[in-house]
C-alpha cells in the first residue's frame, strides 16, 4: 500500500520562521518533498544582526543564513530563490510564481513575514533615504555611515537605535526624532526608555521626543538635505533611515480568501482555516495557549517557536503553540533582554537602578508576573521566563531586594506573596 507519490510541502518566505521550520524538518526526518520559495537571492537567514554587527561589518553574510544552502538541497530539499509567490490557487493546490511557473503542493506553509512601514511624506521618494529590513537595505546602508556623515534617523524603537547605536560608534554625528514621548514606548516601560535615553545621550546621539516628521527637503541631484519637523523648523541630513515598525505580508493570504485581521489568523496548532494551509512568524496574528487574546508577534523567538508547532502538525503530532513570548536588543556595551508583554502591567518593581551597570524591570499584573526587562543581567532574564510562564504571584519587596537570590524565587514556594 506504499504510496508512490511523495506529498510536498511548498514554503513561502524566506526569514527565519521559513529557515526554522526547514531545519526542523530536517532534523525530524519528515519524509515528504519539501520547496522553499523565496523572494531574495539568499537561503534563509536572520534579521537582527542586519542592524549591529552586520551593519558595523562585523560579521559576513555567510554568517546570517541559518545553514548553507547545501545542507538543504542534501537533504533533498528544493530552494526555489529570487522568486516571489504571486498567486495561490486553493481549489487546484497550486501556486503561480513570478518567473511564470506554477508549483502545486499538497500543504502550504505561509512564512511571508512583513514589510516595512513607509513613510507617505513629501520628499518620501528622494535618494539618501532608507528603510532596514533585508541584507540589500544593511549592505546600502552601511556604505553611506560615514565618519563626519549626518545621519537622521526617524523612530526610536529597537532599529532605530539598534543603528543608532552602530552608527554612532563609527564616527557619524546621529540624531534621533522620536514621535512619541519616550523611546520603546511601544514596548518596555518608563524606566528602560529613560535608560535608553540617557545611553544614547551619553554617547553624542541627539534624541529627539515628541517630535513628529512632516517630510524631506531636498538638495542636490534629488539627494535629501534634511527632516522637516511639524513644530517648525528642519534638522539637516546627510542620510535618513525611516523605522516607524512593520506591516505584516497579508496579501498573498487575503487575495486567496484567507481570514486576516492584522495578519493571517491561524489556531494554536499554526492552522489557517483552509486545512492545507499553515502560517507561521511575522505574518501571523496567532492563538497561542499562553495568552487569551490572539498575538501578533514581530520577534525570532515567536518564529521559531511557531516554525516547531508547524512541524509538529506537518508531521501528525499535535503540540500546541503555549510559550512566553521574548526578545532582545544590542545596543552599545547594554544587552536588553525581554520576556512576556508589558503593556498591561498595573505595578513595576525595580531590582537595582537604573545608574547600576545591570538592572531588571518586573511588570505584575493583580500580582502576576507578566514580563520582564532585564539590562545586562541575563539571571533575571532566566528566571524572569520560568516566572512569566508559570504567572507566578511574588512578594515585590523580594524581587526587588538585592540580598534576595532570584534563583531563590522559582525555587521557594515560600516565596510567593
Amino acid at each position: 500500500m506504499a504510496n508512490q507519490q511523495k506529498e510536498r510541502t511548498v514554503i513561502v518566505g524566506g526569514g527565519h520562521a521559513a529557515g526554522a521550520l526547514l531545519t526542523t524538518l530536517l532534523q525530524k526526518k519528515y519524509q515528504h518533498e519539501v520547496v522553499l520559495v523565496g523572494e531574495e537571492p539568499h537561503p534563509p537567514y536572520q534579521r537582527p544582526p542586519l542592524s549591529k554587527n552586520y551593519l558595523a561589518g562585523e560579521v559576513d553574510q555567510e554568517s546570517l543564513y541559518l545553514k548553507p544552502r547545501s545542507v538543504y538541497e542534501n537533504a533533498g530539499h528544493q530552494l526555489r530563490l529570487g522568486v516571489r509567490a504571486e498567486q495561490i490557487d486553493r481549489d487546484n493546490k497550486t501556486i503561480s510564481l513570478s518567473d511564470q511557473s506554477t508549483l502545486k503542493y499538497d500543504r502550504l506553509v505561509l512564512a511571508t513575514g512583513s514589510h516595512v512601514r513607509s513613510l507617505n511624506a513629501p520628499g518620501a521618494d528622494l535618494k539618501g533615504i532608507y528603510y532596514l529590513h533585508d541584507i540589500a537595505d544593511s549592505d546600502a546602508l552601511r556604505e553611506e555611515l560615514l565618519p563626519g556623515k549626518r545621519l537622521v534617523i526617524v523612530g526610536g524603537g529597537y532599529i532605530g537605535l539598534e543603528v543608532a547605536a552602530s552608527a554612532t560608534q563609527k564616527g557619524v554625528n546621529v540624531t534621533v526624532l522620536e514621535a512619541a514621548g519616550r523611546l520603546m514606548q511601544r514596548v518596555t516601560g518608563p524606566e528602560m526608555s529613560e535608560f535608553f535615553y540617557a545611553k544614547h545621550s551619553n554617547a553624542g546621539v541627539n534624541v529627539r521626543l515628541n517630535t513628529a516628521v512632516t517630510g524631506f527637503e531636498a538638495g542636490d541631484q534629488g539627494h535629501v538635505a534634511g527632516v522637516t519637523l511639524a513644530s517648525g523648523g528642519t534638522v539637516p541630513a546627510d542620510i535618513v533611515l525611516v523605522s516607524v515598525g512593520v506591516v505584516p505580508e497579508t496579501a498573498l493570504a487575503e487575495a486567496a480568501g484567507l481570514p486576516c485581521d492584522d495578519g493571517i489568523i491561524v489556531d494554536e496548532f499554526t492552522r489557517t482555516e483552509d486545512p492545507a494551509i499553515l502560517a507561521i512568524g511575522d505574518c501571523t496574528r496567532h492563538r497561542n495557549l499562553f495568552f487569551k487574546n490572539r498575538q501578533r508577534l514581530e520577534s525570532v523567538a515567536n518564529a521559531v517557536d511557531q516554525a516547531r508547532t508547524a512541524a509538529a502538525t506537518l508531521m501528525g503530532e499535535e503540540k500546541p503553540y503555549d510559550s512566553a513570548p521574548w526578545f532582545w536588543s544590542n545596543q552599545y556595551d547594554v544587552r536588553l533582554q525581554m520576556v512576556g508583554l508589558s503593556q498591561n502591567h498595573d505595578q513595576r518593581v525595580v531590582r537595582g537602578g537604573p545608574g547600576d551597570k545591570a538592572f531588571a524591570v518586573f511588570y505584575l499584573r493583580e500580582g502576576c508576573i507578566i514580563a520582564v526587562d532585564a539590562v545586562n543581567l541575563p539571571i533575571a532574564f532566566m528566571i524572569g521566563k520560568t516566572l512569566v510562564q508559570q504567572r507566578r504571584k511574588i512578594n515585590p519587596e523580594l524581587l526587588k531586594d538585592p540580598d534576595i537570590e532570584l534563583k531563590s524565587l522559582v525555587s521557594n514556594p515560600q516565596t510567593s506573596s
